[in-house]
């Protein structure tokens, strides 16, 4: 999700339609699509041009790296045609708080300082990418080009929430600072 969107979170993009019977191919965005994706669970879908909606989950399945949805109110396949490119989004108050103290929602750290240990600023956190490999901070430099940071504890060893920081400890090479 991107900063300043009302408070909800991007949890799938609707990708195509598969089969006659309306159900849509998502591509998951979330880390939790068993509980996103559960039967009875309520998004909001938004779509270019057109108004918000509501969609309630009736059955999700696992297909291809992505999950087969359908929804109560996209009853077959023409309705569901008129769903490609949605995007499906949660409210953020929703969200249980992480059980896990070292773990953090992506809008938790969204909008954070990045610095050094040695409080030498590096930018802010625009997003978090989540890869194969892992999760990367984005941190977006003023005038330069952003940096792609692997989460990790070795690397981000410090997440100060209430202080609005991530501290930054890379190994050598890892941020080559004089590049644009």
């Amino acid at each position: 999700m991107a900063p300043g969107t009302g408070g909800e979170l991007l949890v799938g993009l609707v990708a195509k339609v598969h089969g006659l019977r309306g159900e849509l191919a998502v591509d998951v965005r979330t880390d939790s699509p068993e509980e996103r994706f559960a039967p009875g669970s309520v998004l909001v879908s938004r779509r270019t041009g057109r108004p918000d909606g509501t969609l309630t989950v009736e059955s999700a399945r696992p297909h291809s790296g992505r999950l087969l949805v359908r929804f109560v109110e996209v009853p077959d396949r023409t309705a569901a045609e008129e769903m490609r490119g949605a995007r499906l989004l949660i409210g953020v108050e929703s969200l249980a708080p992480a059980e896990d103290p070292e773990e953090f929602h992506a809008h938790q750290l969204e909008g954070l300082r990045a610095e050094l240990a040695d409080g030498e600023p590096l930018g802010t956190v625009r997003e978090i990418v989540h890869g194969p490999g892992g999760d990367l901070l984005v941190v977006a430099r003023e005038g330069r080009a952003d940096l792609l940071v692997p989460f990790v504890r070795e690397i981000v060893p410090t997440v100060d929430l209430d202080g609005g920081r991530v501290v930054l400890t890379p190994p050598e090479g890892l941020l080559d600072l004089d590049q644009n």
